[in-house]
Formats: structure tokens, sequence, C-alpha cells
């Protein structure tokens, strides 16, 4: 990790970013109380740690890494996404919008409201999409 993202990093982990870590974490382990919700707490735990260090990361879909439809890509998880929006999603969406406007006030915590936006949406649709490392160039 280049010092410029570990700065970044450390600097998100207190300006939101362990709140809504944590946020994440506890929807978690409320999805690991039934056996359906199981994928969708590993999900949670794994977008968790996203967004405790989001800097130098970026989630994209499944099938565009693959090139094929899985259960989480096709019909399946429209519905997935359809029941996260609905139980958790909109929630987690409002919390990082939250932080967004308070990160927006100051010059510096743009940068900081941009990843809270990107992961709002990523909050309302995680189901088919996975984390990578972005190329340091």
């Amino acid at each position: 990790m280049s010092l410029l993202r570990l700065i970044f990093n450390i600097a998100w982990f207190l300006m939101g970013g362990f709140v809504m870590g944590l946020a994440w974490w506890l929807v978690g382990v409320l999805c690991f109380i039934s056996i359906i919700g199981i994928p969708f707490g590993r999900a949670c735990f794994v977008i968790g740690e996203l967004a405790f260090w989001p800097f130098g990361q970026e989630t994209v879909n499944r099938k565009h890494i693959s090139g094929q439809e899985d259960i989480g890509t096709g019909t399946l998880g429209l519905v997935g996404n359809v029941l996260w929006f609905l139980c958790f999603g909109i929630w987690l969406a409002i919390g990082h919008l939250v932080h967004a406007l308070a990160c927006f006030i100051t010059i510096i915590g743009i940068p900081f409201a941009i990843q809270h936006i990107k992961l709002a949406l990523l909050s309302l649709t995680p189901i088919g999409q996975t984390i990578i490392a972005k190329p340091t160039y």
C-alpha cells in the first residue's frame, strides 16, 4: 500500500469509516441468525472490511471478472438484492449518505464523501459484487 493510500485510509477510519464498518459487521451478525442470511452475513463482513479501509480497493461485478453468470449475478442475485435492499440496504445507504454530507462540509472531506457515496451505492445492491485491489501506477 502506498503512503498516500495509508494516510487516506487512516483519515477515513477517523471520519466515519470506523462507525460504518461496525454497522456493516452488526448487520452481518444479524444476518447470521438465520440460515438463509449466512451468505448475506459473510458478504457484510467482507464489505465491512472495505468500509474500514476503502482506499486502494474497488468493487466490480463478478460477471465482469469471470465472464460467466453465477448464483449471485443471475436471477437469484436479483431476488437477493431486492430482499437485501428492503431489510438492510436502505439503512446502511442512509448511514453512508449522512456521513457523506458531513464530509462534504470541508474541502478536505470531499474524497471521503465520495467514498461514502460509493459505499452507499454498494449497500443498495451488494449481491454479485466482489472487491479487488486497484492497480498502482
